[in-house]
């Protein structure tokens, strides 16, 4: 008995692996999927149509004037850039938060260890992202513009959201997040754990556009524009990179970004420069390779056909 299941294991090989993340900043996810198989952020979308106005999309996106941007890596202004994230155990501290945007903020309370990175770190006048990740409970909590405890003063942030990574519950219609769309960040962040440790990401990526239409598509819950013309994209558009388009003579760390630009393609959630690519700050990312990417243009993307426009005007 004992030797038939040692032969069982040997021929399984590489398939007997732990899935589960390790704890820490920028941990390791070991492939464990944030969602559902079948939620948006999961669904490939290289089969579904072009959308009539994709080229006018595209236009105003700056189309072959508008470059590609990696906005992420391992050494800008003296260190790595990008969104950070912490994963945290079950049993971590949780603390309360005050919110200025409080009616359409998830109460809490968050698990805020004392070394969550803030985008930017501490003294930075940016996004302040904070975002955590418990492993045991599979929750994801984000807060937007982010103050830690000082003095008599608790946790502080703009807006929050947490997120049930079992479920493709959506937030309530009209909810901003940490995320101008409603989106949560971290299954749109390109991670250095699947570019290189798994030479695959299976998600798509989350980007940003300078001009946005008042309205938003599924699975955007939020708007952040005052533009009330159908030509630009709403929040939660999707776009792909172009089926036709070469990608064999790219490092294969850039590789396995540019598939999946074909296959999950990018998701718009806030307001930025155009095309810029969200990832995570992480000193282990190879620059020169990375920013090989920035030969692409807004022109090698196309946009996928919308779902029903949620508009307010």
């Amino acid at each position: 008995m004992h030797i038939c299941l040692w032969i069982l294991l040997s021929l399984m090989g590489s398939c007997w692996c732990d899935t589960t993340p390790d704890l820490g900043i920028l941990a390791d996810l070991k492939g464990k999927q944030i969602f559902p198989s079948n939620n948006p952020w999961n669904t490939p979308i290289n089969n579904l149509p072009v959308d009539p106005n994709s080229a006018i999309f595209i236009q105003h996106l700056g189309g072959s004037n508008t470059k590609f941007h990696p906005d992420f890596g391992a050494n800008w202004n003296g260190g790595p850039f990008g969104i950070p994230y912490i994963v945290v155990p079950g049993n971590q501290t949780k603390f309360n938060v005050t919110f200025t945007y409080s009616d359409e903020s998830d109460k809490g309370p968050y698990p805020l260890p004392s070394n969550i990175p803030i985008e930017g770190g501490a003294t930075s006048t940016g996004d302040r992202h904070a975002i955590a990740l418990d492993r045991d409970n599979w929750r994801l909590y984000e807060l937007y513009n982010a103050f830690p405890p000082s003095g008599s003063t608790g946790w502080k942030a703009d807006s929050g959201a947490i997120f049930d990574l079992n479920s493709n519950v959506l937030r309530p219609a009209g909810w901003t997040s940490a995320d101008a769309a409603g989106l949560p960040i971290l299954p749109g962040l390109v991670r250095y754990d699947e570019v290189v440790l798994r030479k695959q990401i299976t998600h798509a990526l989350r980007f940003t556009a300078a001009k946005t239409q008042k309205a938003y598509v599924s699975p955007a819950r939020h708007y952040a524009s005052t533009i009330k013309d159908p030509t630009y994209l709403p929040m939660g558009a999707r776009l792909r990179l172009k089926a036709s388009y070469d990608i064999s003579k790219f490092p294969a760390d850039a590789q396995v970004i540019l598939t999946a630009l074909k296959v999950y393609g990018l998701i718009l959630a806030d307001n930025g420069s155009n095309l810029y690519v969200s990832g995570t700050p992480d000193s282990r990312w190879n620059d020169n390779n990375m920013n090989k990417l920035k030969v692409l243009t807004a022109a090698n993307f196309e946009v996928v056909q919308l779902g029903p426009v949620t508009k307010g005007y």
